[in-house]
């Protein structure tokens, strides 16, 4: 499937979207971050947000993971208003090691996903192994389930921190720059993995990144975040050089190149942080 034409979603037996936002607002002081933004996230759909540092991205996920209010407007996650500790929500944090002498397995870092809201002692049956084994094996993370997870490469700890996020079946998964030092295999393996979660699972993906690349071709629209100002669309409607010269109020240039998309001659201002930005006049 071509990156710029979106996948039918999956279907919802209640009929109605993952996560809606009407007239929603974010300000801080007077800084705004966005206003005035509609937006339905439909079951499976990967939605990516964009934009540099500073933009709002991580302020997004944090609207939707109920740890900071709208300054105005609505926002419901599965038909409910959004709120903190939401079992439909999946949530990737940002990439941090572990220490080498973690004891921690992998597979005792995916039982935290499974049963790491419960309180007090917790009776480890035969459900909750079977649980573990199902979210190993859907991350492909089995042949090191039993290994501390401070022994294991990024592109590893990051597909447990996948399977821990699915472990309650959620609406919704949020990914917060999952791809953060990460090599290009693995951000091409990571991305896959949430591409076929949207897919397979009727999961409503929001996944925060700097760079487009590595998730194109599972990218159904972009939410492109710019000083103050936001545009939403297909990869291809989006990433062009009209759409961001507008979105910046100068001109940016944007080429499409073997299967790429390289932005060009972004504002010195905002090019921390984009590694898909060349200074004008480079070439990818």
């Amino acid at each position: 499937m071509r990156p710029d034409v979106p996948a039918p979603p999956a279907e919802d037996p209640a009929g109605r979207p993952a996560v809606t936002l009407r007239d929603a607002r974010l300000a801080y002081g007077n800084r705004v971050l966005w206003d005035g933004l509609d937006l339905d996230i439909t079951p499976g759909e990967f939605l990516a947000v964009l934009g540099a540092n500073g933009s709002g991205k991580t302020s997004f996920l944090k609207v939707l993971l109920g740890l900071a209010p709208l300054s105005a407007g609505s926002l419901t996650v599965d038909g409910e208003p959004a709120r903190r500790g939401h079992r439909g929500i999946g949530y990737v944090p940002q990439q941090k090691h572990f220490a080498p002498d973690m004891p921690l397995r992998a597979r005792d870092l995916v039982g935290l996903g499974v049963d790491g809201h419960k309180w007090g002692v917790r009776l480890r049956g035969r459900a909750y192994r079977r649980r573990v084994d199902e979210l190993l094996e859907q991350v492909g993370a089995t042949p090191y389930a039993r290994i501390p997870v401070g022994l294991l490469s990024g592109g590893e700890q990051q597909r447990l921190r996948i399977a821990q996020a699915l472990a309650p079946n959620p609406r919704v998964l949020l990914c917060d720059e999952p791809l953060l030092s990460l090599d290009l295999n693995h951000q091409k393996a990571v991305s896959a993995l949430v591409g076929h979660q949207a897919r397979a699972n009727g999961t409503a993906v929001v996944f925060v990144t700097h760079e487009i690349n590595p998730i194109l071709e599972h990218v159904d629209r972009v939410l492109y975040l710019a000083g103050g100002r936001f545009t939403i669309g297909t990869p291809g409607e989006v990433m062009t050089t009209e759409v961001l010269s507008k979105l910046y109020g100068t001109h940016v240039e944007v080429l499409h190149s073997n299967g790429r998309i390289v932005v060009v001659g972004m504002p010195e201002a905002v090019m921390d942080g984009h590694p898909e930005v060349l200074p004008a006049g480079e070439a990818a």
